[in-house]
């Protein structure tokens, strides 16, 4: 499972010109799925990125989480950040999850997030397999990758 989580000061997500998810400070979190992902393989996920310190505290020091500022998470599959791009121009998708079970953890970790995100803050989503347009401004700019691979 992959997070690309970017920090932002706004960012909103549209289908067909139309506004379907849109937050204030906090998270626009892209979602990517394999084939081996499971709920557990996203509990993990979920819990490291809203633990995660990378808002600034009064001194200058990402120190701060979601929590801690009153951020709120605008979540949206993609399935492109399982690209393989090693061989030729056009890249290959193979390792993207199945889309049903992409689905499923989707709409899981929307669920789990709307439990944990603190009060007043809100979980907004994209539209699972839409053309979507995307909107942010990045604060900082500040982006990190997530890969569950990577976590112990």
């Amino acid at each position: 499972m992959r997070f690309v989580i970017q920090r932002v000061k706004h960012s909103s997500v549209s289908v067909d010109g139309q506004v379907i998810g849109e937050i204030g400070l906090g998270f626009n979190v892209l979602i990517g799925v394999c084939d081996t992902d499971t709920k557990e393989t996203a509990d993990k996920m979920i819990r490291k990125m809203i633990n995660m310190r990378i808002f600034e505290d009064e001194n200058g020091k990402t120190n701060l989480s979601l929590d801690k500022v009153g951020g709120s998470l605008l979540l949206i599959s993609q399935f492109t950040l399982y690209a393989d791009c090693r061989k030729g121009n056009r890249p290959s998708f193979v390792k993207a999850g199945d889309p049903a079970l992409a689905e499923e953890l989707y709409e899981y970790i929307i669920a789990q997030c709307r439990t944990m995100v603190p009060e007043g803050s809100r979980v907004e989503t994209g539209s699972f397999g839409a053309d979507m347009t995307v909107e942010i401004t990045n604060d900082g700019p500040f982006t990190i990758v997530l890969d569950s691979a990577d976590l112990a």
